[in-house]
């Protein structure tokens, strides 16, 4: 389980790089074509919706980390991950959140995300 945490925090974290969220191939290794995102706001994204939000993303210098990553295998192929994020925008205040996410080994043997869900903490 250590390994298979840490391989998936990997990838959490190669999502938060932007030059990951602005270069659809490395979306598309990433999120399961059946990929579903509630955002803080309450909007549900899907992958289309999600892939061509993030491909106009501008690069603005918002920096992303995430601390107290845990793992949760529930089933053989099936993982949920929950941890902190800060977003660290230039002369603004940092924004805090709780987030997780449901990982699926696919059957080609890569993990791909196929949910995600954030919400804003003090």
């Amino acid at each position: 389980m250590n390994d298979l945490g840490e391989h998936l925090r990997v990838l959490e974290e190669r999502l938060f790089e932007q030059q990951v969220r602005n270069s659809r191939p490395a979306l598309e290794a990433l999120l399961s074509p059946e990929f579903r995102e509630i955002g803080a706001s309450g909007t549900l994204y899907t992958y289309d919706t999600i892939i061509a939000a993030l491909l106009q993303e501008p690069a603005d210098g918002i920096k992303r980390r995430l601390t107290d990553f845990e793992t949760r295998l529930l089933a053989p192929s099936l993982a949920l991950v929950t941890y902190r994020a800060v977003r660290d925008i230039p002369a603004e205040p940092s924004v805090h959140s709780l987030r997780s996410s449901l990982w699926r080994q696919e059957p080609d043997g890569q993990w791909r995300m196929v949910f995600h869900q954030g919400t804003l903490a003090a």
